[in-house]
């Protein structure tokens, strides 16, 4: 079984806005309030904790049992130590007080007001997840800036895994966002123009700090966020689809902790700490999971410095970013590639783990 988040525009009229306004401001005093018995009694554990607080949020906050029950958990989750406060953004729904009608396109909701029926504007995609789903575990309630969404949790029953003819090694990478072993690059050129344009645009209105400066940075906020989400999505999706075709399974680096082992210099840093490839590897993960292609995590050391002809390892074997030559035998290529090559070699060798 795996669960994917499906998430839906909805359509509430002036009223029921309200409604779900009143609610998601009060499930989060709610949550605030949890907060604060959870630090002042060190009391973390969900079931003490409602035992604590349950009866409270429900006369003080008008929450529904459910409701309350779903705000407790939400603190549970995230420790005192974790979080500093929870905004007015998001209510948590589980089965019991969430429901969708896919004929009529419609999620039945709890609020502090009573059940409110909101009509959901979904396209293809959507609804196709919607239809195939094995059940839908609940969903989370989510205001944006000037409308409202819900991101449903949807259940799927994963398909049999391949048994794979060989790896697809993938180098991540800032330059070139994805190198394959098959030698496709995926480049991040774009994508860090992109990046750089809007962090010299903030800079710049920050600077200015004019009212109207202030509007323009809300209104760029999430632009590239969004642009490189969709980046994400497009290149997970080929990836997996190119790995399916051909019957292989997926290799990857194992990056956790990256960020912290690199040092950088100083201009170097921010393209580092905007590099989104933890996103794009949950997105090769779910992805590969329910189309069955295994995927595997390898040792990142010296991938790129290994000869994939002779073997040999060498700080020297890369004398720039983009070009490999081996110092042994002179075999040369472009390291992304010759680094992904290595990745899949390697994956190769703990096949008999790669459903694992």
């Amino acid at each position: 079984m795996s669960l994917l988040s499906v998430k839906c525009k909805l359509i509430p009229d002036a009223s029921t806005a309200e409604k779900l306004s009143r609610t998601v401001n009060q499930f989060t005093q709610a949550c605030n309030y949890a907060l604060q018995v959870a630090r002042r009694d060190n009391v973390w554990n969900t079931f003490a904790l409602q035992r604590a607080v349950y009866r409270e949020l429900r006369e003080r906050f008008g929450l529904s049992a459910n409701l309350a029950v779903r705000a407790i958990a939400r603190v549970g989750k995230r420790k005192g130590h974790k979080v500093g406060g929870f905004k007015a953004t998001s209510v948590d729904y589980d089965q019991r007080i969430l429901s969708v009608n896919l004929d009529t396109e419609v999620v039945s909701l709890s609020t502090v007001d009573g059940r409110v029926k909101v009509p959901m504007r979904i396209a293809g995609y959507q609804r196709h997840l919607l239809r195939s789903a094995r059940s839908i575990q609940g969903g989370q309630l989510v205001r944006g800036r000037d409308s409202w969404y819900i991101h449903l949790w949807c259940e799927y029953d994963d398909p049999p895994p391949i048994t794979p003819k060989g790896f697809l090694g993938v180098d991540l990478g800032i330059v070139n966002i994805a190198t394959d072993s098959d030698g496709e690059t995926y480049s991040g050129k774009h994508l860090n123009s992109v990046r750089h344009r809007y962090r010299r645009l903030r800079r710049k209105l920050q600077k200015k700090g004019t009212k109207s400066a202030k509007r323009l940075l809300k209104k760029l906020s999430g632009k590239e966020h969004r642009f490189a989400n969709d980046v994400n999505h497009r290149i997970s999706k080929r990836l997996v689809v190119k790995a399916q075709r051909t019957g292989r399974g997926l290799a990857l680096e194992d990056l956790r902790g990256i960020r912290e082992r690199v040092r950088l210099r100083k201009p170097q840093r921010a393209t580092l700490h905007s590099w989104a490839f933890r996103d794009l590897v949950r997105k090769l993960q779910y992805k590969a999971e329910r189309a069955g292609v295994p995927l595997v995590f390898v040792d990142p050391r010296n991938t790129s410095r290994q000869c994939p002809a002779c073997g040999h390892t060498d700080k020297a074997n890369r004398p720039t970013q983009a070009l490999f030559r081996c110092v042994v035998c002179g075999y040369s290529g472009l390291a992304d590639h010759f680094a992904a090559v290595n990745i899949g070699r390697r994956a190769a060798v703990i096949q008999p783990n790669a459903g694992a």
